[in-house]
């Protein structure tokens, strides 16, 4: 965060301390996006938009097998375990479970894996990871949650896992103007993907 508030300080000329808040977090072996607000107001509102459901959040994932159907919906309640520091799953409601949305579509196939679009629902703890492992489709390097290595000699960097927030859709806090960006999936997972 501080080289974001270096860069906003000596673009806008700002003396003083430059505010900047997290409206939301990836888990740290996630890459990808992430939504800062530049104004306590700012953030206050894009924060409020993320409780809503009002943002589009889409991810691109690499995940074991051939998930069939090729696009579908996976509806779950999760529930966080603080001590082990990982979602337990279930597929009907239960106290304590909160109820968990994505929809999927698969965008390539390659011999034993299967690159995919998320568009996440709800944001709840660890919920792709936890839905897409509870269907037999764990995330390629997320030994968390079930995935095995098949290649010893491939291992993402920093130790992440298959898993990129590569879309995110919002209203800008002042104007209300729609914004959409955009990112590719990071180019690492090419030699996976191809090898």
């Amino acid at each position: 965060m501080d080289d974001i508030k270096k860069y906003l300080k000596e673009k806008h000329k700002k003396e003083g301390n430059v505010f900047l808040g997290l409206v939301h977090r990836l888990d740290k072996n996630v890459s990808g996006i992430v939504l800062f607000g530049k104004t306590s107001k700012g953030a206050s509102r894009l924060s409020e938009q993320f409780r809503s459901r009002e943002i589009k959040k889409i991810y691109t994932a690499v995940v074991e097998g051939e998930i069939k159907p090729a696009s579908g919906t996976l509806i779950n309640y999760l529930r966080k375990d603080k001590d082990k520091r990982i979602a337990l799953v279930s597929d009907s409601p239960k106290d304590g479970y909160d109820l968990s949305e994505l929809s999927y579509k698969v965008i390539k196939l390659i011999a034993h894996c299967s690159l995919i679009s998320i568009e996440l629902k709800t944001g709840r703890f660890h919920q792709i990871r936890t839905q897409l492992s509870h269907v037999g489709h764990p995330i390629v390097g997320d030994k968390k949650y079930g995935y095995k290595i098949r290649d010893t000699s491939y291992k993402l960097q920093d130790s992440g896992i298959a898993l990129c927030a590569t879309e995110v859709e919002f209203k800008t806090a002042t104007t209300g103007e729609i914004k959409n960006i955009k990112i590719d999936y990071p180019k690492e997972w090419e030699e996976f993907l191809d090898g």
